[in-house]
């Protein structure tokens, strides 16, 4: 009797502390000002020249307008490379010797492959290389606000994706959740003395530290990323997080491609999210603040599970111990509450607040893609995007 009373509250904590430990980072941020200044070690000869890898599979509708927008960067030192693995390249023609558009003849199906592909095909050695997919646009000084963090001795920064298009409640719930992740996995988890998770695109690097991390590895379906940011702080190095280093991102806008996409990205949470023992644990040893918050935000299971577990806890609990339901209805009040300022905090579209009334809908979702996410993989190597899918 005793180990069950034991491991029906271990499972409790292990599921509540998600609850608050977005508030905690956040106190934590506050209390460490000066994060920036302490984080300086090193400086850059010269201006970085970068690589930007823009990949595509099997949709290329959308590569002249991202093309465009790259076109229009503040910036000199720089060379495009696209990447069309799978595309019909026959009508495409971008007029411009800054930009080199690549059909492998092998099919590659891979993220990290066809990345591999452009640095193979570099034109000349860039220092640096930043990652762009076929649907985003970068605002005009997204290289040189990366510059800022490279400029500090960082070898790695992730920019913020902003939405492109609030045209549609799916898209406004998907942007609402990319600023939650945004302001407490990036901004803040960076100022608390850790590292910004990494988004998969609008994200740079030195070229070195890049090829170091992944050239020896061959990762296929999604969540490329989940490797990269591990193989960096297990280095301990740390992913600055720069919201100035704005890339558009194009939001879901239709039921199949929510439940498509969050399927693949719940399959990558289960496969990848091991990774935070080995950070958290190897942190602890060596009393690295980096590795540690790190480690338990990669063990953090994905935004609806923990909230739907604790709503569950929360009414069993009502039979068992009213005082826990009391604790379980407060940590939600104070999950509730650092939403909110996560949004308050980042100049949120009014569309996207009206927008939360439909969270139980989007969950239901979710829910679904959870259900899918064991064949994720197979659905499709890359988000669907068009405008003809249903609306709520």
């Amino acid at each position: 009797m005793k180990v069950i009373v034991f491991v029906w509250g271990a499972i409790q904590i292990l599921i509540g502390y998600n609850l608050i430990f977005p508030v905690l980072l956040l106190l934590i941020y506050h209390l460490r000002k000066f994060i920036d200044k302490e984080a300086v070690k090193a400086t850059i000869a010269g201006i970085p020249d970068y690589g930007i890898i823009v990949t595509a599979y099997e949709q290329t509708q959308q590569l002249p307008a991202v093309v465009n927008s790259l076109l229009n960067l503040n910036y000199s030192a720089y060379h495009i490379y696209i990447v069309a693995d799978k595309c019909d390249i026959s009508k495409l023609s971008f007029g411009s010797d800054k930009v080199s558009l690549f059909r492998p003849e092998n099919v590659l199906g891979s993220n990290t492959r066809s990345h591999f592909y452009a640095i193979s095909n570099f034109i000349r050695p860039h220092s640096h290389l930043t990652i762009i997919d076929s649907d985003n646009l970068t605002d005009p000084e997204y290289l040189r606000e990366l510059n800022r963090y490279f400029s500090q001795g960082f070898q790695a920064v992730q920019g913020l994706r902003d939405a492109k298009n609030l045209d549609s409640t799916y898209a406004c719930l998907d942007a609402a959740r990319d600023i939650y992740y945004h302001f407490y996995d990036g901004k803040v988890l960076f100022g608390a003395g850790s590292s910004a998770t990494l988004s998969g695109s609008g994200m740079a690097f030195t070229t070195s530290l890049y090829r170091e991390c992944l050239e020896h590895l061959d990762v296929t379906g999604a969540g490329f990323d989940k490797v990269l940011q591990e193989g960096i702080v297990k280095r301990n190095y740390r992913i600055a997080f720069s919201e100035s280093a704005v890339v558009y991102d194009q939001k879901t806008t239709g039921a199949d491609q929510l439940v498509n996409q969050r399927a693949r990205w719940i399959n990558t949470w289960f496969k990848y999210f091991s990774y935070g023992f080995g950070l958290f644990f190897n942190g602890m040893k060596t009393f690295s603040l980096n590795q540690v918050l790190f480690g338990l935000v990669l063990l953090r299971p994905p935004l609806f599970i923990f909230l739907l577990l604790s709503v569950l806890f929360l009414f069993v609990n009502l039979f068992l111990n009213l005082f826990i339901s009391l604790l379980w209805f407060l940590a939600l009040a104070v999950f509730v509450i650092g939403f909110y300022i996560s949004l308050w905090r980042s100049k949120t579209d009014p569309r996207i607040y009206r927008s939360l009334v439909n969270i139980p809908k989007f969950i239901f979702f979710q829910i679904l893609a959870l259900l899918k996410a064991g064949k994720a993989n197979q659905i499709s190597v890359a988000t669907q995007h068009g405008s003809s899918e249903k609306k709520l």
